[in-house]
């Protein structure tokens, strides 16, 4: 039985019920011990937690996927829907291109979880009995299997040939898990590298207030809302561990998770090819929009707030790192707190 439910359209209220998950997290995230911390998230995740096939209605009419449907339109907020060349194009292509464009990011979406589902089962493997990090993993991973469901289930509904991300991450998914048993450090900040872009432009959507698919809407809410926890306990988890780093592994980290970060984004949001090839987006629109014209790059420095923040916290930014963060465009100012809203300094 699922213990919440969110209001499927009022928006105003989607909203409040965000911002009430948020801020129930970084209530979480002040308790006094790291363990009672995860202890609290795991309840959490019992007390408010969803279920692909049972919180979402897909069966209900207002939810079908039509392809004379408008409001599969891209909003302003999404890179590719504010461009010239896209709202350029005559309705039926804009409402196929962004149908397109949502199938293929939730299959992103979907690949990534099932790496991260795959690492949290090579992570927990080892843990000792009585590890509050084996419990909030394992609800994590359950949360997270939904997740996949959910986004399949969408994809398979929208009726696009999606094949998701680039053929790099294709092809190295069945190793990446591996990093949670050997380099968990490591693999936490990867989780973070797909976590945050995603979640930040579906807050984004959300709260832009667009006329959003109901369905696609719902998918969200119930993403991002259990994204909160999970991102959460990445944090938690580099927080703790990061005293534990020798002074090689803190150098090496501290330029290698800049790297991590502006990969896995691209891998989210950039199109591969394939998808270039079935939106039909012409290869001059794909130079200046990932990520050569100002409001892209600023949008691409929006994302990595958080994530600076805790570079900042864990002791992995220094002189030669700030560097890298900056060559790799996502340089800027760190985030005062999780979740701020970005502003014009980032």
């Amino acid at each position: 039985m699922t213990a919440t439910q969110l209001p499927p359209q009022n928006h105003a209220d989607v909203l409040r019920s965000i911002e009430e998950i948020e801020e129930q997290t970084a209530r979480m995230v002040a308790e006094k011990s790291y363990e009672d911390r995860l202890r609290t998230l795991s309840q959490a995740s019992v007390d408010r937690h969803f279920d692909a096939f049972k919180d979402i209605d897909w069966d209900n009419p207002d939810y079908a996927i039509r392809l004379d449907d408008p409001r599969w339109v891209l909003p302003e907020v999404d890179v590719l829907g504010r461009t010239e060349w896209y709202r350029s194009l005559p309705l039926e292509e804009q409402i196929r291109v962004g149908l397109y464009r949502q199938a293929n990011i939730t299959k992103v979406g979907l690949q990534f979880e099932q790496v991260l589902i795959a690492g949290l089962m090579n992570y927990a493997f080892r843990l000792p009995n009585g590890s509050p990090e084996f419990r909030y993993s394992t609800h994590e991973a359950t949360e997270e299997c939904h997740h996949t469901q959910m986004f399949q289930e969408f994809t398979n509904r929208s009726g696009m040939p999606v094949e998701g991300g680039h053929w790099l991450l294709r092809k190295l998914a069945p190793f990446l898990p591996l990093a949670a048993r050997w380099v968990p450090f490591g693999f936490f900040w990867g989780v973070l590298a797909g976590e945050e872009p995603i979640d930040h432009v579906q807050k984004s959507i959300l709260r832009a207030g667009d006329d959003m698919h109901p369905l696609l809407q719902r998918i969200m809410q119930i993403h991002v809302a259990e994204e909160a926890r999970h991102i959460g306990f990445a944090h938690q988890y580099l927080q703790h561990n990061a005293p534990r780093l020798s002074r090689v592994e803190r150098a090496v980290l501290s330029v290698a998770v800049p790297v991590i970060m502006r990969w896995l984004c691209d891998e989210i949001l950039v199109p591969s090819r394939k998808a270039q090839r079935d939106m039909g987006i012409p290869k001059s629109v794909m130079k200046e929009l990932y990520w050569k014209s100002p409001e892209s790059q600023k949008f691409l420095r929006d994302l990595f707030g958080d994530v600076r923040m805790l570079a900042e916290d864990t002791g992995l930014m220094n002189p030669v790192s700030r560097r890298v963060w900056s060559a790799m465009g996502i340089g800027g100012r760190p985030s005062r707190f999780r979740s701020e809203v970005a502003s014009a300094a980032a």
